[in-house]
């Protein structure tokens, strides 16, 4: 387990602005959802935005200590 930790830290640490993209991503994707008039639980639960944003939070806080 802290063998993937370590190699997770690595990887972030190189590529810092990867997590708040990837949730600016998952935003960007329940955006282009909510158009659509479908009655999906994942449309109606906004999952996509939700998750977006804890993951954009975590990598903004993780910036600077992975540094």
């Amino acid at each position: 387990m802290n063998e993937l930790f370590d190699k997770m830290s690595d990887f972030l640490a190189k590529r810092p602005g990867l997590l708040p993209l990837l949730g600016i991503l998952l935003i960007f994707i329940n955006l282009v959802l909510q158009i659509f008039p479908a009655d999906f639980w994942v449309i109606r639960s906004n999952i996509f935005l939700h998750i977006g944003l804890i993951i954009g939070f975590i990598g903004i806080l993780l910036v600077k200590p992975l540094q």
